[in-house]
């Protein structure tokens, strides 16, 4: 195996001399050089959408895959500069705005905003342009981590029928390619620049060939490169379908078209580390209590000298390290253990191995309790709907996360039990009624974000809430009875037991969880990874607090733990309308 140097300078030489390529490579019609190409690569984000807390991670991914993936296959006959933009693209439109028509509606007025605002391609070209934007939304309603859209509704509609799946599904492996996507390109041969859209179905999930979509529109059609005829597995046919952007390339016939040489040596991809490596479930739709395993293929002879594994099963949710066995030369299976219940998982795989040649590749599958059975989000857990109401948004389009962990103070905020704050992580004592202030005071309406993980079997985790003057908390996982308890405390006097009760175990040792609680002037609403656990709606004069669970500033907001420590890595809160404030300096 080559290492990363050595591959590089085999494809420097292999370059045909410049007398064999005077012309150099040209866009499709001849008129403007491709040599070098140079894409700015935009997060857009509807001024009513929150951005995604990992979206460098996302964007940052497909930048390095395509610009391997492009050296390959020219040689370095044409380089390919990705440049994603530091921050996302926070545009003066809504959802409901931008979809004001069709897909080509909506592809012209997201790329004729971005362009303008960036006076985009102006001045002199030292490298051929293009505008690629990764939209933060689909041309249609459709949560693209679940792969379901929302079903009309009709009068026999029922209770769990509310989505239905979108998207390409085949021998067991999840595609891009939902009707409801809307990617679309252009080259603007004017102009000499290229203008690409890839929806979210495109690429925020990373399914096998959302890295040849992002190619497909976003330097292919970009440079004037139709399908070819016939049909193939080539990255601007049916690449998409057939695997990752490394198993697929560019046609040859297209290639020659674009002036491209044939080298002297052909590139034997079977010991490229990049072509070669894969990693696939195993069994490719697992049931719920299944182990599953991510197989690994490596190069001929590779021997394997790093390796990490993470996994996701909520889009918003925390990445969790896999612990990977450890292995001399190589490691063909790594095991990602069971889930209890059917969720949609990404996954991403970190790589080095022997002459520090690396890669990284995502993937995803469906844990499902049989083949043809999706897992279903709630109707209010919906990856949809749009974040906040619209005039929240329209009245302050960039309202930002709080970090309220950081303004724990364990000395001073703690109410009972000995907490913890070490390098940003608080961590709760094994105590009955342990809690801790944080000194806010949350604004009129608000959405509350915790990711915690217990560290013992777990019992409960209490969110101290306000609505109005009213102080409340959500109770999760309390262990009293044979199935854990999740409530709201308390509604009309009454704790656990009241309308807002459900039974069901949402904690398990050793594993991070997103908490999501939302509370509105009307409603208080609570999702653990992904899933809505509690739903409520009412008079917010019915909710009040214990007096086992106060604390000293009726203003604030607490967490509590029962009989179990809590390792919590992140409390965020976004307003949603109102202001909050700080209750100390």
């Amino acid at each position: 195996m080559l290492p990363a140097t050595s591959l590089l300078t085999l494809c420097i030489a292999l370059i045909p001399p410049a007398s064999l390529r005077a012309e150099g490579l040209k866009t499709w019609d001849g008129k403007h050089s491709i040599d070098r190409i140079e894409v700015t690569v935009v997060y857009f984000v509807p001024r009513d959408r929150t951005p995604l807390a990992d979206w460098k991670d996302r964007v940052g991914y497909y930048c390095r895959r395509l610009e391997r993936f492009h050296q390959r296959e020219f040689g370095g006959q044409s380089t390919l500069t990705m440049n994603p933009l530091a921050e996302p693209f926070r545009s003066a439109r809504t959802t409901e705005q931008l979809r004001d028509g069709d897909a080509d509606f909506i592809f012209f007025q997201t790329l004729r905003e971005v362009d303008a605002d960036l006076e985009f391609g102006k001045g002199e070209h030292k490298a051929f342009p293009i505008l690629l934007v990764l939209s933060e939304i689909n041309w249609r309603p459709l949560d693209d981590f679940y792969r379901v859209r929302p079903k009309p509704r009709t009068k026999d509609s029922k209770p769990g029928e509310e989505f239905e799946f979108e998207g390409s599904y085949s021998n067991c492996r999840h595609f891009p390619g939902a009707a409801s996507g809307g990617a679309r390109a252009t080259y603007l041969a004017d102009r000499g620049v290229g203008w690409g859209l890839v929806s979210g179905d495109g690429w925020r999930v990373p399914l096998s060939g959302s890295d040849c979509v992002v190619y497909h529109e976003g330097v292919g059609h970009t440079i004037g490169v139709p399908h070819p005829e016939p049909a193939n597995n080539t990255v601007m046919s049916q690449g998409q379908y057939h695997g990752w952007i490394s198993e697929s390339s560019v046609d040859e016939t297209q290639k020659k078209r674009l002036k491209w040489s044939p080298p002297e040596t052909t590139f034997d991809r079977s010991h490229d580390l990049f072509s070669t490596f894969r990693a696939l479930p195993e069994p490719a739709v697992p049931k719920p209590g299944q182990p599953v395993a991510l197989k690994l293929d490596w190069p001929a002879n590779a021997k394997l000298t790093r390796v990490r594994v993470r996994i996701q099963t909520a889009l918003d949710g925390p990445w969790i390290d896999i612990p990977v066995p450890a292995a001399a030369d190589r490691s063909e299976s790594i095991p990602l253990g069971p889930f209890d219940r059917p969720t949609p998982v990404s996954y991403r795989v970190d790589a080095t191995i022997e002459g520090d040649d690396t890669v990284e590749l995502w993937g995803y599958f469906q844990v499902r309790s049989d083949d043809r059975s999706p897992p279903l989000p709630s109707a209010t857990a919906f990856g949809d709907r749009r974040s906040e109401s619209l005039e929240a948004a329209a009245s302050d389009p960039d309202r930002e996360e709080i970090d309220l962990l950081a303004l724990i103070d364990v000395e001073k905020d703690g109410v009972a039990g000995k907490w913890t704050l070490t390098d940003g992580v608080l961590q709760s004592p094994k105590e009955f009624g342990a809690r801790i202030e944080i000194p806010y005071q949350p604004p009129e309406e608000y959405r509350l974000t915790v990711i915690a993980e217990p560290l013992d079997e777990p019992n409960a985790l209490n969110l101290g809430q306000r609505s109005g003057d009213r102080r409340f908390l959500a109770l999760l996982n309390y262990t009293a009875g044979k199935t854990p308890s999740n409530a709201l405390e308390n509604i009309d006097g009454k704790n656990v037991g009241n309308v807002s009760t459900s039974e069901r175990k949402v904690f398990a040792k050793g594993r991070p969880s997103q908490i999501l609680c939302t509370v509105r002037k009307d409603s208080v609403a609570v999702s653990i990874d992904g899933r809505e656990i509690i739903q409520w709606k009412g008079d917010r004069s019915r909710l009040s607090l214990s007096d086992y669970w106060k604390t000293p500033h009726d203003n604030a907001l607490f967490v509590g733990a029962y009989d179990c420590r809590y390792r919590i890595t992140r409390i965020t809160l976004q307003p949603l309308s109102g202001d909050g404030k700080r209750l100390r300096d």
